[in-house]
């Protein structure tokens, strides 16, 4: 793997400000005695305003005080100026690409996720904007479709297809062509890497995701250090009404307490159940970038500091076989979405709306934090059916 990212500047100059520890401490109430530990939680929609309005709050969708300490600690683990929660993982990526018009051409990966591409489909169909789908692997592809865009909306590794973009050279390349830069780091997290460090102007999240991570609420969040896209991104969020709820927010809040841990534990179940996948007789195909046979793998240790909870698996027997697994499991759960604390998988192509270019017997693999043992009995129990469905006999 590369080196660790550098440690961003902390407030307090003694205090730790290794990644697993800002998510800890970041977003804390002040220190006085009697004080609560926690932020609370402010369930109110309008406030006092007797006098000069300039400067007070007014009224919640212009902003709460339960929104600033998740805002300041997701920040804080960009490494970034400002925090922006919005109230869902699409509110995020539409903020963050503004009022898109004919004038503009949007570079976007052409597996990233679904409902991303059916929004950028839905602006060209509507206002004439031009989107070019890309396979973001291909740095040279990419860089040659930058040419005359102006925005790149990047995710890295990819949803599903797990592909790994050399963001380094993309987003030097679209800086040097004055392309603004997007990127959807909800795979990563701010653990396994940082963007904007990177050269990225904004970066987005679905905290509903890794961030929040106990799939109980939806939730997205926008860092940037631009303050002109940080002005507008709240802009945005206030006039389109794409706010948070309080309790939303404290509960993404109380789930980022344990990223690290979290983390730490789905990343190095994957990998192991990457191994183990690989060399499982019914299955065709495994991505992840820990493997050292994945297309991905060394960007990915050169750019990461983590090859994330996320498995692409293509299991025998096409996309039967694909359900057949996923019907014979019984701990794993057949579930949409992905980061929580629990293991969850689907056949991505079961949605008529995934890109057409992801393989019909793709299953998008959540890992949780459970023992790996059991994680992978219940595969190797699952995946065995499907080898005596076939007449062969599993290996030992």
């Amino acid at each position: 793997m590369s080196q660790q990212h550098p440690r961003p500047e902390s407030p307090h100059p003694s205090a730790p400000v290794a990644p697993g520890t800002l998510a800890v401490t970041a977003g804390r109430p002040p220190r006085v005695q009697g004080g609560p530990v926690n932020p609370p939680v402010v369930l109110s929609s309008t406030y006092v305003s007797a006098g000069d309005p300039t400067g007070a709050r007014l009224y919640a969708r212009m902003g709460t005080e339960t929104w600033e300490p998740f805002e300041e600690a997701v920040a804080a683990l960009e490494g970034a100026r400002h925090g922006i929660v919005l109230g869902s993982g699409m509110a995020a990526i539409a903020a963050a690409l503004g009022d898109l018009s004919a004038d503009d051409v949007v570079v976007v990966p052409r597996h990233s996720y679904q409902a991303t591409l059916g929004f950028l489909d839905d602006r060209a169909a509507r206002r004439g904007v031009e989107v070019r789908r890309v396979d973001i692997a291909d740095t040279d592809a990419v860089v040659t479709a930058l040419d005359g865009a102006t925005v790149l909306l990047a995710e890295s590794p990819t949803n599903p297809m797990l592909e790994v973009a050399d963001l380094p050279r993309l987003l030097a390349a679209a800086r040097e062509r004055g392309v603004r830069t997007v990127v959807d780091n909800t795979f990563a997290t701010p653990l396994g890497q940082r963007p904007l460090a990177l050269g990225a102007d904004v970066v987005v999240h679905s905290a509903t995701k890794y961030l929040a991570g106990h799939s109980d609420v939806v939730l997205g969040v926008v860092v940037t250090d631009d303050d002109e896209a940080a002005a507008d991104i709240r802009a945005y969020r206030t006039m389109h009404g794409a706010i948070a709820g309080p309790m939303e927010v404290y509960l993404a809040l109380r789930g980022l307490r344990t990223l690290h841990l979290r983390v730490e534990r789905a990343n190095a179940n994957a990998a192991e159940l990457a191994t183990r996948l690989a060399g499982h007789p019914a299955v065709v195909e495994v991505r992840h970038p820990s493997l050292p046979t994945d297309p991905g793998h060394e960007r990915a240790a050169a750019q990461m500091t983590g090859f994330g909870g996320i498995i692409g698996l293509r299991p025998a027997g096409g996309a039967a076989g694909a359900d057949a697994l996923v019907d014979a499991l019984r701990l794993w759960v057949p579930a949409t979405s992905l980061g929580g604390v629990e293991s969850t998988l689907e056949r991505r192509r079961r949605f008529a709306t995934e890109s057409v270019t992801v393989p019909e017997d793709l299953l998008r693999m959540s890992v949780g934090i459970e023992d790996v043992e059991d994680l992978w009995a219940d595969l190797a129990q699952a995946l065995d059916t499907l080898v005596r469905r076939a007449g062969r006999h599993p290996r030992p």
